[in-house]
């Protein structure tokens, strides 16, 4: 099928033919910000798949983070929209874990380190094993309450 990017930009023209503004616009800014990560440092370079989802990632937080603040603030048709801007940026995304799939990813990562690990170690391996399909705040958590600390 090609790149991440590659789907996003032929999604784009799909929404643009068919005059889906919320898509297009969706999908602009998604590229917008995959195109700030590619020529940020000293050159420009094209994203891996893994940092494409990434910058995804980090685009879907901030609607969601944003649709909270907007309905906090009793801006109900502002928090929607972020939210269905959220949902189609969660189209490109993994399908995230619950909270029992969760636990046993972290429980087996904990299990591979080996002896009473410290906070920091379990983290890393934490995370190398849910792998973007959960939040770190969710991922955290559970290895807080794991290692009871």
């Amino acid at each position: 099928m090609g790149t991440l990017k590659d789907r996003l930009n032929e999604d784009l023209h799909t929404a643009m033919k068919a005059r889906d503004e919320l898509t297009t616009s969706t999908l602009r800014m998604a590229l917008a910000a995959v195109g700030t990560a590619e020529v940020a440092g000293t050159a420009k370079r094209d994203l891996s798949d893994d940092e494409v989802l990434a910058v995804l990632t980090k685009e879907a937080k901030k609607r969601r983070e944003s649709a909270t603040a907007f309905a906090d603030a009793g801006r109900a048709e502002s928090a929607a929209k972020e939210l269905a801007e959220h949902e189609i940026l969660d189209r490109y995304l993994p399908k995230q874990l619950t909270d029992e799939e969760l636990s046993e990813v972290v429980s087996g990562a904990l299990a591979g380190l080996g002896g009473p690990p410290a906070v920091g170690p379990a983290m890393k391996a934490a995370r190398a094993a849910v792998a973007g399909r959960a939040e770190g705040g969710r991922v955290a958590a559970e290895v807080r309450r794991q290692l009871a600390v």
